[in-house]
This record gives C-alpha cells, structure tokens and sequence, in this order.
C-alpha cells in the first residue's frame, strides 16, 4: 500500500475563532480537519486522538522547566505546542493565546486530545492548559506540565478542586 500525506496547517487573522487544520491523504482516503465552522467527519479522526495522546504519553515525567518547549523540559503551554507541533498541527505557544483558539465545547462533550483551559493561580487569566486523556466530563483526566511541586508532565484528573475551581473552558482543535 502506498502513503501519501500531505499536511496544510491554516490558521486564518480573519476569523475570530482560529482553528487548527490538517489534511491528509491515505491510499485514496482523505482525511480532514477543522477549518474554523465546516467540520469533514472521519473515522481516522480518533487513531489521531490516540496517536497524539501515546505522544504525549511518552514524554511523563519530563521536568517542568519555565518556557521550556523540548523533551529537556517543558512548561504547560510548550508541552502541548510540542506534542501538537510533532503531528504538525499548529497550536498557540501560550497558554493566554488559547484564550480565542479552538471552538469551545461543552466539558460534557469533551474527546481525548482536546485540550483544557485554566486560569493562572495568582490572577485571573489564562495561564495553565493540558491535553484530555480520559475524557468523561468534570470527572476528565488531562495530561499536561506541571509547575506545582511535581514540576513534571504528569496526568491530573480535572475532579481534583485546584482544577475544578480554576477550569475555565474545554477546547477542540481536531474534529
């Protein structure tokens, strides 16, 4: 079987809302992503949820490291620029700029490989995000770089009250 891909990152200044895109070409199957308000279902939409995730996966225990963006040491936002970066999938760099990222989705509603918004623990802004891994509702588990005493990328569980009282929003990038 022959591989094709082809990969097209759009991020458009025009739309308020920015979103991630990807197409790709398997054999004859095409597959696409986010392009702002039009959404193409697929069926390989969750390989790529799980395939990020597996990612993600193998960078546990990396060391928290302020503004860290490599396997040597991460901070929150960096982690998951990186890990979206590797499936060359163009996320913000901070965590601020997810503020207008994505299209915001009910936390009910959220997917393995969305991503988890929080406010700062000393303002109110968003400063802290991480990547769901296991996606049921308020009860979600996120995988993300720490900063709290761990100071690692480790999983949390978004039931835990440090999270559940500064959750602000779930977004997606992929569809």
């Amino acid at each position: 079987m022959i591989f094709k891909t082809s990969f097209l990152v759009l991020v458009l200044s025009s739309f308020s809302h920015p979103i991630a895109t990807k197409n790709s070409q398997v054999g004859t199957e095409k597959i696409t992503f986010k392009t702002n308000n039009s959404v193409v279902p697929t069926n390989r939409d969750d390989d790529l949820r799980e395939d990020i995730l597996r990612f993600g996966q193998s960078l546990l225990g990396t060391p928290y490291v302020y503004a860290g963006t490599s396997a040597k040491g991460f901070d929150c936002s960096g982690f998951v620029y990186y890990v979206f970066k590797n499936f060359d999938i163009k996320v913000p760099r901070s965590s601020s700029q997810f503020k207008n990222f994505g299209q915001e989705i009910p936390i009910a509603e959220v997917k393995k490989g969305d991503i988890l918004l929080f406010l700062s623990p000393t303002r109110k802004a968003i400063g802290h995000v991480g990547i769901v891994s296991e996606a049921n509702g308020m009860d979600s588990n996120f995988i993300h770089a720490s900063s709290s005493r761990e100071m690692k990328v480790m999983i949390s569980s978004l039931k835990q009250k440090g999270y559940t009282r500064r959750f602000v929003k779930a977004v997606r990038v992929l569809e």
